[in-house]
């Protein structure tokens, strides 16, 4: 599998996994519908700048949406839940908030190395 299949493959997953519609990734990303979906079947390639939006809202490190490994994918999810009936700012919100949790759980971990 290619890196835009495999790529968009897992955004699809973490989006159905959250149950997000495309129209509102799309939304909450600043493109449409249309483009999300050629993103998730591989048809064009992902910018860094998609993927790092999208990694902040699904709690997942950009690396996570390079994995082949689906089991490994999923012991990568830092938190779950399902966003059906929530806006694009509470979204914006979420993933800020994400992005934070991500951030503290690694200097955590650094310093209780160091």
């Amino acid at each position: 599998m290619n890196d835009n299949a495999i790529i968009g493959s897992n955004i699809c997953h973490f989006r159905e996994k959250l149950g997000l519609s495309q129209e509102t990734l799309g939304e909450y990303l600043g493109i449409s519908r249309e483009m999300v979906s050629y993103y998730e079947n591989g048809k064009r390639p992902i910018p860094t700048g998609i993927i790092s939006k999208a990694s902040e809202l699904f709690g997942v490190d950009e690396y996570d949406v390079y994995e082949e490994d689906i089991e490994q994918l999923e012991s990568n999810v830092v938190f779950a839940f399902r966003a059906q009936q929530l806006s694009v700012p509470d979204l914006n919100h979420i993933g800020q908030f994400q992005k934070i949790v991500r951030n503290y759980l690694q200097m955590k971990k650094v310093l209780s190395n160091g």
